[in-house]
């Protein structure tokens, strides 16, 4: 493999392909959407093609967009990074029917791992435990409420194909199941293109462990020790770290080996992560990540090993060159995500202009980034930012070295995860190394962590010179011209920090940018506060609007389908006795 690699994603993910593409001499073909016409990772690449509009449907989902963006630039090989088409069988399969190398598994191995209740059924011929769990998908009420009443609450409803959290309900009582139902479905299909779900027993305080598995094809697997992603929210993973703490030896071998038995029924090359919930020292299968993992960077501080590398490697036929007692984790890594969301409004996507990005770093920090000044950041995609990673030679000081970096990173213009990585690197639960996948949802108090403050307008030259982009046949090329667009002013600015509740009384907004997906109630309709009112879908994941007091539905200004602007007006609801007044 020695032409070029078509990177068919975006972000930092982008940018570490592009990076390691270079390293190895590969020349490279980034793709880009609308949205992403000025995006900085661009740069890294040789060559840079237009997708279509930024809908990931219209781009980056897109495969025969795709396809042809890869013969017209000659493309060689695809790397799909991770999210979008990274797990379609399809895409790979398309990939190399067209005569190009797929860096990643086999379709056959996607098709066995991406559908969960097939990847259930590979995992328990290997011997490996799951979680009790339908087999079959469903989208019946009837079927949930019987396993429900089988197996007891909490249950979890889970979409069967894709990953991160999304398309997963938790359903805690009987009140809430078809919603949760209906609402795993609508994520499932927006995020995947598929709405299949089944049911698994909810386990209530378990951990997320995971094992990095690298296999070539000439029938050699070994696993690069276990990762630690316990510290999440809506079940997607904000601190990892690697190794778990406090995980026995015994349990850790007898995972790595179940994770290998895994790989090798089904046939699986390239890099993937087999996940395992562990829980009162029993760990359960819960699915194989048939991709590059986002954090994937602690595994390789801890090994020595470059994973893309790797994958570089195994596409072009080389053979693995470690064996398992090669594997030797040193000191301790620890990743935090920083996400563009407002962390005291309950981790809202918060989309916009980044209008400072200022990196941590010294010794031991590492920083996977997919932003610069100026970006602004798109609300039709997912809200990573960068990753901080700590190394140390152990995790105490792994810990306080990210907590340093943490608290010298700067990011103005939009809410960031940060504040909630300086609060829970410091909390005593993460010091002990006692986190479970609910403790920040339900065990921990997040009061403290104070609402993003409105930005300052942000000083230097009034014009500044920029790089823009134009497309010749399609394809990107940079002028630079210069921008007479002064900053945004204050006012404009403030307005990231209105409230749910503005304009008129009882009005209720917009707390972010995004597409309704649903409306829950209806003109006249009673309501009470903590009642459901729209679903907002933004940056990938439902929000929940809900009713601020009790009253009346007076006015319902939007429908699904539509897309809302940061304080648009939602719904309007008046007071009980005014209702009655005005109908009186």
């Amino acid at each position: 493999m020695q032409g070029p690699v078509l990177v068919a994603n975006r972000g930092e993910i982008a940018w570490r392909v592009l990076r390691a593409c270079r390293e190895r001499g590969l020349p490279t073909v980034a793709v880009y959407s609308e949205a992403d016409r000025d995006a900085p990772w661009l740069a890294a690449a040789d060559d840079a093609h237009l997708l279509g509009p930024a809908p990931a449907a219209e781009s980056y989902l897109d495969t025969e967009r795709l396809l042809a963006v890869a013969r017209r630039a000659g493309a060689e090989a695809v790397h799909p990074g991770y999210g979008f088409l990274s797990e379609s069988a399809e895409f790979a399969r398309a990939v190399t029917e067209a005569g190009m190398v797929w860096i990643g598994p086999p379709a056959e191995a996607i098709e066995a791992m991406g559908d969960k209740l097939s990847a259930r059924a590979a995992a328990t011929t290997a011997e490996c435990p799951v979680v009790p769990g339908t087999m079959e998908p469903t989208d019946d009420p009837e079927v949930v409420r019987a396993f429900a009443e089988q197996h007891g609450f909490p249950i979890a409803i889970k979409a069967a194909h894709g990953g991160g959290g999304r398309g997963l309900k938790v359903v805690r009582d009987p009140v809430g199941l078809e919603d949760a139902l209906e609402g795993a479905q609508r994520e499932a299909v927006a995020a995947f293109g598929r709405g299949e779900v089944y049911v698994e027993r909810y386990l209530r305080r378990p951990r997320h462990v995971e094992i990095q598995v690298l296999a070539d094809h000439h029938g050699h697997l070994v696993h690069l020790g276990e990762r630690d992603c316990s510290t999440q929210r809506r079940h997607q993973k904000l601190i990892e770290e690697a190794p778990a703490p406090h995980l026995d030896p015994a349990v850790r071998d007898a995972m790595g080996t179940a994770a290998l038995r895994v790989a090798r029924e089904v046939g699986y090359t390239g890099a993937g992560t087999c996940e395992f919930l562990y829980e009162d020292g029993e760990f359960f299968f819960l699915e194989m990540n048939t991709r590059l993992q986002v954090e994937h960077p602690v595994t390789e501080l801890v090994t020595g090993q470059d994973i893309v590398q790797w994958q570089l490697r195994i596409a072009a036929g080389e053979p693995l060159e470690l064996t398992q007692s090669d594997v030797v984790l040193r000191g301790h890594a620890i990743e935090a995500r920083v996400n563009a969301e407002h962390v005291a409004a309950s981790f809202a996507p918060s989309p916009g202009r980044v209008t400072r990005w200022s990196p941590p770093g010294g010794p031991g920090v590492r920083v996977d980034a997919g932003v610069v000044t100026g970006w602004a950041i798109p609300r039709d995609y997912d809200s990573l930012m960068a990753k901080i990673v700590a190394y140390g030679a152990d995790r105490e000081e792994a810990r306080r070295k990210l907590l340093a970096a943490c608290e010298e990173a700067l990011v103005e213009g939009v809410p960031t995860t940060l504040d909630f990585h300086r609060f829970a690197l410091a909390h005593e639960d993460f010091i002990a190394g006692a986190v479970a996948t609910v403790s920040v949802e339900h065990e921990w108090d997040l009061s403290p962590i104070a609402p993003a403050a409105p930005p300052e307008p942000s000083e230097g030259p009034a014009r500044p010179s920029r790089t823009l982009t134009v497309e010749v046949g399609g394809r990107r090329l940079d002028v630079s011209v210069f921008d007479d667009r002064s900053t945004p002013s204050s006012s404009r600015r403030r307005a990231t920090a209105r409230s749910a509740v503005g304009g008129g009384p009882g009005e209720v907004t917009a707390p972010m940018q995004g597409t309704i997906t649903k409306t829950s109630v209806a003109v006249g309709d009673p309501v009470h506060a903590g009642d459901v009112l729209v679903v907002l879908e933004a940056m990938k994941m439902e929000n929940h609007v809900t009713a601020p007091r009790d009253g009346v539905v007076e006015r319902v200004a939007v429908g699904p389908g539509d897309h809302v602007d940061l304080g648009a007006p939602l719904v309007t609801i008046a007071a009980e006795e005014a209702a009655s007044a005005s109908h009186a």
